[in-house]
């Protein structure tokens, strides 16, 4: 079942992804791993900053979430992650297609690792295009609040809908 995640949320959502980020260890450069991966200092700065996360929870366990973010003309898909035991069934998927039918604009944006190619595919399948380094650069830094090393070891994928 999706739901729009709370507050009391919040110690399941730092669950799911601190289980889920594991995948980047050793994938991504080693001056951005830190363990935990996102902090609850963290995870409460991206709430405060407009991040609205929702989950699929099973037998009452949080086990993915997914959040949205608009930003002026575009809307960030941001913070996906599925718990290890529960990945390759379809949450990632479900979320994301959930998430899209709530972005109020017809350019979503999503960032992620440049390494984390299982990250790449799974939005491509889903329509997102991959942009140049050029593009990249220019939209982490107009819609992300991420250091400048990140930036350089990061990759934007877009989804431009078109209205009807």
């Amino acid at each position: 079942m999706i739901r729009k995640l709370s507050n009391t949320h919040f110690q399941a959502i730092l669950t799911v992804v601190n289980d889920a980020a594991i995948a980047y260890k050793g994938k991504i450069p080693d001056d951005r791993w830190k363990e935990p991966y996102m902090p609850a200092e963290e995870l409460k700065e991206e709430i405060e900053s407009g991040i609205q996360f929702y989950g699929c929870t099973e037998n009452n366990t949080l086990t993915a979430v997914m959040g949205i973010q608009p930003i002026g003309d575009v809307t960030l898909i941001r913070h996906a992650y599925t718990l290890t035991s529960s990945q390759r069934r379809g949450l990632g998927e479900k979320l994301l297609k959930h998430l899209l039918s709530l972005a109020g604009t017809d350019m979503i944006l999503v960032g992620t690792w440049e390494t984390a190619t299982w990250a790449i595919k799974f939005y491509e399948k889903h329509g997102f295009k991959l942009l140049s380094r050029e593009e990249t650069n220019k939209l982490l830094k107009k819609y992300w609040n991420i250091p400048e090393r990140q930036v350089e070891t990061s990759v934007v994928l877009e989804l431009e809908r078109q209205r009807q």
